[in-house]
Order: C-alpha cells, then structure tokens, then sequence
C-alpha cells in the first residue's frame, strides 16, 4: 500500500536536495519550524546528505543556523507578541495546556527544557514561544538552541552521509511505513508536550 502522492513527493525533495538552491530552502524551512512551520527540516537535510556527502556538515551547519534565528524569532513571539501571534500558534496546534505546563517547567529547569525540545521530537516551537513568554534570558536560550539543534542535525546528517544509499534505498522501498513511523513520531511528540 502507497499514500496517494507520497512518491512524487519524496521524489521532489530528493530533486530539491540535489538543487543548487537547497541550502536557502533548508534555512528557510529550519527557520520557520522553530517557530510557527509544523514539518521539521530534517526532511530536507537527510535527503540533501544522501545527495552530496561531501557537503553533510555544511548542511547541518546550515540548518542549525536557521533553526536558531527561527527560534530567537519564537522567542520574540513569546516575549513581545504573546497576545497576537503566540496564543493564534498555540491554539492552531492546540497546545494550551503543554504551553502552561512548559511555563512550569521552565521555572524549575530553565534553559535545559529548551536543550531536550531542541533535540527531541517535542514541539520546538512552543519551546521558543514559551521561553520568550517567561523572560528567559535571550544567551543562555540561545546556547542551548544552537548546541541541542546542532547535535541533532548533525546526528541526522552524519547518518544520512554515511549509511545514505543504502538506508535511502531501504527507505525507497518501504517509503509509506517509514512515513507513517515519522508521522507517527511527530504526532507523538505533540502527545507528550499536550500530556506533560
């Protein structure tokens, strides 16, 4: 069984990969999932390792950029814009009781909540939001965006590089389970956030 589409559609992000533009799509998707985009970059990196593993950390290197001034821009939402645009994004994603919980949380833990939504399939983006919402201080926020960000990205691109053609024809050969498993994850890591 195939999803309706789901080969053309991973057939296009593999021709994006290989793009001469791929790293501006990387950013600019990286960028925006920290803070309001629901699909994480990952889908873009892992394919663009495959494509050319000379360039693997460059990629990650790339993401991790994005992601970080993605999340300085939730952390904004959160700090200044709590009422206009924040509150909309954690309504669209119903996460009003992750968001009051997170808030908790970061009181206790501070910027070390932000390291494990950084690196796990927890929302980032209410990671960033909440955090400007509490006054956390902008550094110690950014140093552990970028370092949990970072680890991940480059996890994900070194396995990408290293094992790619034939993880990526295992992928190709079972694209609709592997798919669902990712869909699966990251409805999951909504879960968690709705039921922490």
């Amino acid at each position: 069984m195939e999803l309706p589409g789901l080969r053309r559609l991973y057939d296009a992000v593999l021709r994006l990969a290989a793009h001469p533009q791929a790293r501006v799509w990387l950013f600019l998707v990286a960028f925006a999932e920290s803070s309001v985009f629901p699909i994480p970059p990952d889908v873009i990196l892992a394919p663009m390792a495959v494509a050319r593993p000379d360039r693997w950390l460059s990629s990650a290197l790339t993401c991790t950029a994005g992601s970080t001034l993605g999340g300085v821009a939730g952390y904004l939402i959160g700090w200044g814009l709590y009422e206009a645009l924040a509150v909309p994004i954690i309504e669209l994603y119903r996460l009003h009781e992750a968001d009051a919980r997170f808030r908790e949380l970061y009181l206790a833990y501070d910027w070390l909540v932000v390291a494990i939504a950084g690196f796990t399939p927890i929302p980032y983006k209410l990671a960033t939001i909440a955090s400007g919402a509490v006054g956390m201080g902008l550094l110690p926020f950014i140093v552990a965006s970028a370092a949990s960000r970072g680890a991940r990205f480059v996890m994900v691109a070194l396995i990408a590089a290293k094992f790619g053609p034939p993880v990526l024809a295992v992928v190709e050969k079972r694209l609709t389970l592997f798919t669902l498993v990712f869909l699966a994850l990251l409805a999951g890591g909504f879960v968690l956030v709705r039921w922490l």
